[in-house]
């Protein structure tokens, strides 16, 4: 399914040693998500306690080859991310738990950003289609999401239920009292 937009085309990799730069760029960016790290829901709370450690975590988990997300581009310039990862990486994100399926194959997908430049331009489109693409790769069977309703006013950098609908996810579930728990399944 390509949903993408033509006003802008990113190229998306992997966050790996060798982005590791291009990551911290956009993190510490005006406006980029230099107080979270993308920790929210991982690690334990020593990780999470400050800015530092939570950098320090990360960045770890890329030194320990562990999948954190994509990066998108436009050009040579990190412009966007996303965290999508094997769900035994997070902490309890409150989604659904078969019995049957194998915790590995079941992917997260918790965080978009979006450079202020290049909101509203279908990036964010290109992301979870990305996102899903680069989960399918890695042998994800299904990829879970944590959105909100687009009037939330909290939990907004987890995506808006409209746009994972969009796309083909189905509403599974709710994980407190703003997050929708959908799922799309890879065939």
């Amino acid at each position: 399914m390509d949903i993408s937009n033509p006003f802008v085309k990113l190229d998306f990799f992997e966050v790996d040693q060798g982005r590791w730069l291009d990551f911290e760029k956009l993190f510490e960016s005006r406006g980029g998500p230099k107080n979270c790290w993308c920790m929210v829901w991982r690690g334990k709370p020593e990780d999470r306690k400050n800015k530092v450690s939570k950098k320090s975590a990360i960045r770890n988990m890329v030194q320990e080859h562990v999948s954190i997300g994509i990066l998108g581009y436009a050009g040579d310039e990190p412009v966007a991310w996303c965290s999508i990862a094997p769900r035994s990486t997070y902490r309890d994100l409150g989604g659904l738990y078969e019995t049957n399926e194998n915790p590995d194959h079941v992917w997260s997908l918790v965080c978009f950003y979006v450079a202020r430049e290049f909101r509203g331009q279908g990036v964010m489109r290109q992301l979870l289609q990305a996102a899903v693409e680069y989960a399918r790769q890695r042998g994800a069977t299904v990829v879970e999401a944590y959105p909100v309703a687009p009037d939330s006013p909290s939990y907004r950098f987890m995506g808006f239920v409209p746009q994972f609908k969009e796309f083909g996810f189905v509403e599974v579930g709710t994980a407190g009292s703003r997050r929708h728990v959908m799922r799309l399944m890879l065939h």
